[in-house]
């Protein structure tokens, strides 16, 4: 089955429009022209010029190596080819934690190469700086349960979120974060209840789970993972869509047919 994406641009009122309408957001990194205008044409609604460059690109052990200067560059690749979906692009560490004013220099260089939405890291903490942000004109993706970049911090690639007190913080921020203004929302590894939960009481913010269960908005996969050719460990929320395929843009359109039809992610992709 395959799915039959409209040629409308994917605006800020369009997602407002999937979140409100349950039409749900298939979303997938993207790091090159080539690649971007593949998912562009295959119908994926949002690319993710995503840190991960710097584990399946750049072959590091975590995201932290990755500079503003090599997202500003596969920015540039990805953003002037695109001309359906939308272009999100990820702060990287140290782009946005010393202050309210580095964050906008940083995402303004970003924005200028070409993304029309930033995506940071972070709950509660970081929501004066969404909220700067937006106030400026800046579209935000907020990205919270497993945060790649704080990997040291939370002991590991562990679920987040498990246990009363736990879900209810990250409940807490994921309002705090809308109430900023986020207009997308990661969530990564979060039990698939409270992922649901959350999803239902944001109203004004999609929420895009990896890992995160099926109630989300809508998915992200790295594309490396999705096409099965990272040769690093895999998560339990990944599916190879290549096992199926006959080529790579049937296992992509399988992939944005299986998110819309809700089928991806399945029970064994979840927590």
């Amino acid at each position: 089955m395959t799915y039959l994406a409209s040629n409308k641009p994917i605006t800020l009122p369009e997602l407002a429009r999937m979140k409100r309408e349950g039409e749900r957001i298939a979303m997938l990194t993207g790091y090159d022209a080539s690649f971007a205008s593949l998912l562009d044409r295959c119908g994926v609604d949002t690319i993710l010029v995503g840190d991960s460059l710097g584990n399946v690109l750049q072959g590091r052990t975590s995201t932290l190596p990755v500079t503003m200067d090599h997202m500003v560059y596969h920015t540039e690749c990805v953003g002037p080819i695109v001309e359906r979906a939308m272009v999100v692009s990820d702060m990287p560490f140290g782009s946005y934690h010393e202050s309210r004013e580095q964050a906008m220099r940083n995402a303004a260089r970003l924005l200028a190469a070409g993304a029309e939405m930033v995506k940071l890291e972070g709950g509660e903490v970081m929501a004066d700086t969404v909220h700067f942000l937006v106030e400026r004109g800046i579209p935000v993706c907020a990205h919270i349960g497993l945060t790649p970049q704080s990997v040291h911090a939370l002991g590991g690639y562990r679920v987040q979120g498990r246990g009363d007190a736990a879900a209810e913080r990250m409940k807490n921020e994921a309002r705090v974060l809308e109430q900023a203004g986020a207009t997308l929302m990661v969530l990564e590894m979060v039990p698939a209840g409270l992922a649901g939960e959350i999803s239902r009481a944001l109203t004004a913010c999609a929420t895009i789970g990896i890992g995160a269960g099926k109630e989300c908005d809508g998915q992200v996969l790295v594309l490396h993972d999705m096409l099965g050719i990272y040769p690093g460990r895999k998560g339990r929320f990944v599916r190879n869509f290549m096992e199926t395929a006959g080529s790579i843009d049937e296992a992509i359109r399988h992939y944005v047919a299986a998110v819309k039809d809700g089928s991806f992610p399945a029970p064994e992709h979840t927590y």
